[in-house]
C-alpha cells in the first residue's frame, strides 16, 4: 500500500450561521486532521456514511484537475484520522474536504488557490448534502486562520469574502469545547426566520470587530432554531459561571464556551460545571486559530 498523497486541516465553530441571515463566518479551532490519500484499502475503518469522500473527489475532477498516476476514482482510496468530534457542528465535513483536497493536490503535484479549495470543498458538501448553504466560511476557517464573513450567493468565491477579522488572540482565551451526544437532526432554512434578530445581533457585532460577542448571539439563535433546552441551559450556566462567550456551534450539538485563560478560578469553575453535567459527554480545551500579529509601538 503506497501513500499517493497527504493534507492536513482543522476544525472550526460558528461566529453566524449562514442559515440565519444569508451571510456566515467560522474561525478555526486547533482540533487537527489528516487525510491520506492511497492506492489500496487502509486497514483502519473509513467513517463516511454520506459518501463525502467520492464527492471530493467529483469536485476535484469538475474543477479540472486530474487524478494521481492514472487512477481510476475507485482505485483511490482515504486513510482519514481526525480530533475533530463528528456531527457536533464543528465543521468536520468541511476539514474532511479540505485535507482531502490537499491530499489530491499533493498527490498530482497540483497548485491550487485557496480560493479553489474552498469551492471544491464547498461543491462536495452540497453534493453529498452534508452542508445546507455549502459551508464556504467553514471551509474558509477550515482552510486558513482568522475568519471571513461570507456571501454564499456571490458570483466567485473571492467576491464572497465581504471582510475579515483576526480572531481573538489564542494566547489570551482557553476554548472549551462541550460536547454532547451526537444531534439527530439538522435544521431547514425556515426554521431561521422567526430567530432573525439573534443573527443580525452576531453580525452587527462581527462588524464592529467582536468576536465573542457574535459567537455568543449566534449560539442563542441557533438554540432557539434547534428548540434546544439542554444547549440553552448549558450557555446560560457558562456565562453566569466566568465565561465570556458561549454559543452552539453549527447546528449543534457542541457548545463553544470562552474564558480568560488568566482568570483561573472562571476556568477552573467552569471545569467543575461541565464534570457535574450528566449531558455532557466530554470536553476538549483548544484555541483559535487566530492571525497573530506583533504589536507596533
Amino acid at each position: 500500500m503506497a501513500v499517493l498523497g497527504s493534507g492536513t486541516a482543522n476544525g472550526g465553530c460558528s461566529l453566524l450561521h449562514a442559515a440565519g441571515l444569508g451571510y456566515g463566518a467560522s474561525i478555526g479551532l486547533d482540533l487537527p486532521l489528516a487525510v491520506r490519500l492511497l492506492d489500496r484499502p487502509s486497514k483502519r475503518e473509513l467513517d463516511d456514511p454520506d459518501g463525502l469522500l467520492p464527492a471530493i473527489i467529483d469536485a476535484w475532477l469538475a474543477g479540472g484537475f486530474k487524478l494521481p498516476n492514472d487512477l481510476a476514482k475507485e482505485e483511490l482510496h482515504w486513510a482519514v484520522i481526525s480530533q475533530i468530534p463528528p456531527r457536533q457542528g464543528l465543521k468536520s465535513s468541511a476539514a474532511t474536504s479540505i485535507g482531502a483536497l490537499r491530499a489530491l493536490a499533493d498527490a498530482t503535484q497540483s497548485e491550487v488557490s485557496d480560493e479553489e479549495y474552498v469551492a471544491m470543498a464547498a461543491q462536495a458538501q452540497l453534493d453529498s448534502k452534508v452542508a445546507i448553504t455549502g459551508s464556504i466560511d467553514d471551509a474558509w476557517a477550515c482552510l486558513t486562520p482568522g475568519w471571513k464573513l461570507i456571501d454564499p450567493q456571490a458570483n466567485t468565491i473571492a467576491e464572497g469574502v465581504l471582510f475579515e477579522g483576526d480572531g481573538p488572540s489564542r494566547d489570551h482565551w482557553l476554548v472549551m469545547v462541550v460536547c454532547r451526544e451526537e444531534r439527530t437532526k439538522r435544521p431547514k432554512l425556515e426554521d431561521f426566520i422567526p430567530h432573525r434578530k439573534s443573527f443580525e445581533n452576531s453580525l452587527e457585532a462581527l462588524q464592529e470587530m467582536n468576536e465573542l460577542v457574535a459567537l455568543t448571539w449566534n449560539g442563542r439563535g441557533t438554540v432557539a432554531v434547534m428548540n434546544d433546552i439542554q444547549g440553552r441551559k448549558i450557555t446560560n450556566d457558562a456565562m453566569i459561571n466566568g465565561a465570556r462567550a458561549a454559543g452552539m456551534s453549527g447546528s449543534g450539538n457542541a457548545i463553544i464556551v470562552v474564558a480568560p485563560k488568566v482568570s483561573k478560578p472562571s476556568c477552573d469553575r467552569l471545569r467543575k460545571l461541565f464534570e457535574a453535567n450528566k449531558d455532557v459527554v466530554k470536553v476538549i480545551e483548544t484555541s483559535f486559530l487566530s492571525i497573530e500579529r506583533e504589536e507596533t509601538i
